[in-house]
């Protein structure tokens, strides 16, 4: 199995991925701002890990020549003939496999407070809990992560080195990058998968994919925005920990590791078309006032007469008349809403829809303009709108 040396040192740290920034865009624009533009970080979260400082691993040195590391009952020998260039050549063995990122089969000799500690060769290093596979954790989810790590004592897990630093007696592994490069090949951009969810965040919540195989390999994340057609205050709200939903890909970084989903997309938006989706048929016109010519008027909701005023001086923009109105079966939103239709125009005339508390509006605009320029008509107006 190689030996281990008196002197080496092992620091459990929380190893989180890099956050980056990546920017989603509702079709949804606030009366009182521009468009919602959203930022979102991904995380290192697993179904039963949650975010915690991880405990420090401690190497002693007894009299007898044996090293005892804390969490690995059995010693492991010391040879003072073979420990030195043994060892010099599997740390230059462990930078090869960073550098070229190639996965390694290393057995586990035991675990501490932090994660689980991994033979490589003569040398032992670390793999953090928020860097192991979702497999093992949504394969038993009733058991901690100490429990897991207990079982797993003894078996042999597939890894990737992602530091190895001899000066600072550093060796670390992520068994989530290499389910990545295992499995990262076999998804596509609007595939659809059964999933469970992890770990869920103000931002979004994180989900793991299940695999042909019954088993759960990777991770993604579903932003709030891609949570539902609702506007979503709090994710916890509508996701909890370990619930079982059906997402969709919406888009792969494959030079980060990373994968967006999707809920909403795999449920018709109610709002896409018309008011037909949320409300009857026959209550579709509520019928408020006449005016001189006995026509029906629809009083605006709060905020929407200054908008459609301010409509009403962009080029190409003639005529504004709100057509329906109908009531949602509960409140979504207080704040006004003003949403794009995806229903085609006919002729010169375009559809929006606007929306606060229950209340759901169709507005009628006869425009010269396509829908990425009534888009950016509207842009100039909110900014206007105090």
């Amino acid at each position: 199995m190689g030996t281990v040396s008196s002197g080496i040192g092992f620091l459990s740290q929380f190893f989180a991925s890099d956050s980056a920034a990546s920017t989603h865009q509702f079709c949804c624009f606030s009366a009182n701002s521009s468009p919602l533009h959203v930022n979102f970080s991904r995380s290192a979260a697993g179904c039963l890990v949650k975010r915690g400082s991880l405990l420090s691993t401690r190497v002693s040195v007894s009299t007898t020549g044996n090293a005892k590391i804390d969490g690995i009952d059995d010693q492991l020998s010391l040879s003072s003939d073979e420990t030195k260039p043994s060892r010099s050549a599997d740390w230059k063995a462990a930078r090869t496999y960073s550098e070229r990122g190639l996965i390694y089969e290393g057995r586990v000799e035991g675990f501490n407070g932090g994660g689980l500690l991994i033979r490589f060769y003569s040398l032992v290093g670390f793999l953090p809990f928020p860097q192991m596979s979702p497999y093992h954790s949504c394969k038993e989810p009733r058991k901690t992560i100490q429990e897991i790590a207990r079982d797993l004592t003894g078996s042999v897990l597939s890894v990737k080195v992602i530091q190895a630093d001899e000066d600072r007696r550093r060796l670390i592994f992520s068994e989530k990058e290499a389910s990545w490069l295992k499995y990262s090949n076999k998804i596509n951009v609007g595939d659809i998968y059964q999933a469970r969810v992890g770990s869920v965040e103000d931002y979004g919540a994180f989900v793991h994919l299940r695999f042909p195989d019954g088993s759960y390999h990777l991770t993604g994340l579903v932003h709030v925005s891609e949570v539902s057609w609702d506007l979503v205050h709090d994710v916890r709200d509508i996701l909890t920990e370990g619930d079982e939903v059906r997402v969709k890909i919406i888009n792969i970084y494959r030079e980060k590791s990373r994968i967006t989903l999707s809920i909403k997309q795999l449920e018709e938006d109610p709002l896409l078309e018309t008011l037909d989706k949320v409300i009857h048929k026959d209550a579709s016109v509520n019928t408020n006032s006449l005016d001189s010519n006995g026509s029906s008027v629809i009083d605006p909701l709060p905020g929407l007469e200054t908008i459609i005023e301010e409509l009403l001086q962009e080029d190409g923009i003639y005529d504004i008349l709100i057509t329906r109105q109908g009531f949602e079966k509960r409140v979504v939103s207080q704040d006004l809403q003003l949403w794009l239709s995806n229903a085609p125009a006919t002729g010169d005339q375009f559809t929006l829809l606007a929306r606060a508390g229950r209340q759901v509006q169709e507005i009628q605009l006869t425009t010269s303009l396509d829908q990425e320029g009534i888009k950016r008509a509207l842009q100039r107006v909110l900014e206007r709108v105090p």
